[in-house]
């Protein structure tokens, strides 16, 4: 190979790499930083769905008992706190949505509707025992709690997902920096 040859070649690699370099901060801006914020929020989140889905399934449980209406209501009650909890922190997940991270976002997108769905199941047998305390073994009763186990058990299980997942990049993350890996080699 010629010097002159050489020569570009060389200026070829460092304009490709000067390339990069600038491009990177652009691809960077893209995908938004992960949000601390949001990341903590889905964690206490992620507790408060555990909480829930432990008394969604013991009310579930209490569908094959003879328990009085005064423990279902007190049940419900705990769990209407809980999804009036989750409620708060899902507000305070959309209101740092713009500044969250894409899978952030896809978290928060995946959470509302399932969260939406478990309150208002909760808010149809807190109904059904305001208007029929005494008639707790009904079908429509009963499905009411098997749908706010259900919904309970769905979102702490995606929830832990997701938790997981940005646990497991921030590792990764960290991993590469430490090994001094180019930029988007994950």
């Amino acid at each position: 190979m010629s010097m002159y040859m050489s020569i570009r070649a060389s200026s070829l690699a460092v304009t490709m790499l000067a390339g990069s370099v600038a491009f990177a901060p652009a691809v960077k801006a893209a995908d938004a930083v992960e949000s601390d914020q949001v990341s903590t929020t889905l964690s206490n989140v992620k507790v408060l769905a555990y909480q829930l889905k432990a008394d969604a399934d013991q009310m579930e449980a209490y569908t094959r008992s003879s328990l009085g209406w005064e423990t279902h209501a007190s049940a419900i009650s705990k769990i209407s706190e809980d999804v009036n909890s989750m409620g708060r922190l899902l507000t305070k997940l959309q209101d740092s949505r713009g500044s969250a991270a894409r899978w952030q976002q896809t978290a928060i997108d995946r959470i509302d509707p399932v969260a939406k769905e478990l309150a208002s199941n909760t808010t149809a047998a807190i109904e059904h025992i305001n208007k029929r305390p005494g008639n707790l073994n009904t079908p429509a009763y009963q499905n009411y709690l098997e749908a706010i186990a259900d919904s309970a058990n769905n979102l702490a299980a995606m929830i832990t997902n997701f938790v997981e997942y940005g646990r497991t990049k921030e590792r990764l993350e960290r991993l590469a920096n430490k090994l001094e890996l180019p930029a988007g080699s994950m």
